[in-house]
């Protein structure tokens, strides 16, 4: 059997959709992923009738990427509500989009959350980021998100019980240290379409990514002990062979076949999914905490979205806790549902612990926030995911397509620049030199 043209690391969202630009065009190549099905960090399991995203996800239907390579009517997706439950002061204050809900102007207007000059700001924010065009966004100023808000003078109260949980959540980030660039491009994307979930939970997307590849064109359950110039070594000892590898991990795994001298970084996040008898919302909306005390980040109810979430006569509660508790996870289960306790009553003892996922890699830290970023690192070698481009489904799709015809450009003798390169990765200067050698 000969070589293939590429090989690809990785069958998450980068690597399936680079596999799936090489197919567009032709060129023959083989992806090696470690577990057993495609996705990467974005995985359902199902538990006791139950569909279980491995961490709260949702799809911005906005995502450009999204919309060119996804066929959203098989998707059958399930929109959140625009607008959100936020808990302050004790109680539950309904916080309606007014932009997609006008009736709910004067509600939204006098709501507790935030003065009237906040309100302002915010719809200035919105209207701002709606005239610009992605790169327009990513050519401003890369300062932080909480350096941009107070620059615009947002009220600390707007910020701690609005944007630290809800922009925090969206990137795992509750201090706003993430770039304005990311935040107004999250933001224009929920003002341009909604928050959905697919109907068969968040792995259908990258299995339909992957329906239209070749049989046999992916190798589960293989991981990659190094890889060299034109070639990649399994565990086992196997070594393949091809003129193009693409490493499409995420980024710590990156870091490590690339021999990056410094680790690409993480937001961990933690999510815990309970089973009840009745739902603690009747609307398919976020649940924010506005509060510091307490573990909680955001709640929400699945199958109020996405009925095949839940099995009949049963409630999928899904609860965020953002970073990784230093605590066990007893302790941290014990510390989630006294705040439980708190918000709905003696009921939430009653919910059942289905599953508490400790996700170490949630989302890369990006920073500089750079788009769009060159993948190929050396004559033959390139990388690709959202380590390289925006945090987000969005980025992995997009960087995996453009490594694609990236690849393709070289096998044509055209090939792109390479990317800078600091001297102190020695990994990768030692296969540029090889190379040239």
């Amino acid at each position: 059997m000969s070589n293939p043209d590429v090989l690809i690391v990785g069958a998450g969202l980068a690597g399936i959709c680079c596999a799936r630009a090489l197919q567009k065009e032709g060129v023959s190549f083989q992806v090696i992923e470690a577990s057993d099905s495609v996705g990467g960090r974005v995985r359902t399991e199902k538990v006791d009738g139950f569909l279980l995203d491995r961490g709260f996800q949702v799809l911005l239907t906005a995502y450009p990427e999204a919309l060119e390579q996804l066929d959203y009517d098989r998707l059958q997706l399930c929109a959140f509500a625009p607008g959100a439950l936020i808990r302050a002061d004790g109680r539950f204050f309904r916080i309606p989009d007014p932009w997609r809900e006008p009736g709910a102007f004067m509600t939204s207007l006098f709501s507790p959350i935030g003065g009237f000059a906040d309100k302002f700001k915010l719809s200035r924010i919105r209207s701002a980021v709606l005239r610009k065009t992605i790169e327009e966004i990513f050519e401003g100023e890369d300062i932080s998100t909480m350096q941009a808000l107070r620059r615009r003078q947002i009220s600390q109260p707007m910020i701690d019980r609005f944007f630290k949980p809800f922009i925090g959540g969206v990137m795992l980030d509750p201090k706003l240290t993430v770039s304005n660039r990311l935040f107004e491009f999250v933001f224009k994307m929920f003002a341009e379409g909604d928050a959905a979930v697919p109907a068969e939970g968040m792995q259908a997307i990258p299995r339909q990514l992957a329906e239209v590849l070749p049989e046999g064109s992916i190798r589960f359950n293989e991981r990659v002990h190094s890889i060299g110039l034109n070639q990649v070594k399994l565990s086992t000892g196997e070594v393949l062979a091809a003129k193009q590898v693409v490493v499409a991990t995420e980024g710590p795994e990156a870091s490590r076949l690339l021999g990056f001298d410094r680790t690409i970084s993480s937001r961990s996040v933690c999510t815990l999914y309970f089973a009840a008898k009745e739902s603690p919302v009747e609307e398919p909306m976020l649940v924010l905490s506005g509060s510091s005390r307490g573990p909680i980040n955001n709640l929400a109810v699945m199958n109020v979205v996405a009925p095949g979430y839940a099995p009949a006569g049963e409630q999928l509660v899904s609860i965020t806790v953002l970073g990784w508790p230093s605590r066990d996870d007893q302790t941290v289960v014990s510390m989630v549902r006294g705040q439980l306790r708190h918000w709905y009553g003696l009921v939430a003892d009653e919910w059942r612990l289905l599953r508490m996922y400790r996700i170490e890699h949630g989302l890369p830290v990006v920073s500089p926030m750079e788009w769009q970023q060159s993948s190929r690192l050396a004559a033959g070698l390139y990388v690709c995911g959202d380590h390289r481009s925006t945090p987000s489904i969005q980025g992995a799709m997009e960087s995996g397509r453009l490594t694609g015809e990236a690849v393709i450009r070289e096998l044509k003798g055209q090939p792109d620049p390479v990317t800078r390169v600091r001297k102190d990765e020695p990994r990768l200067v030692e296969l540029r030199e090889s190379n040239q050698g």
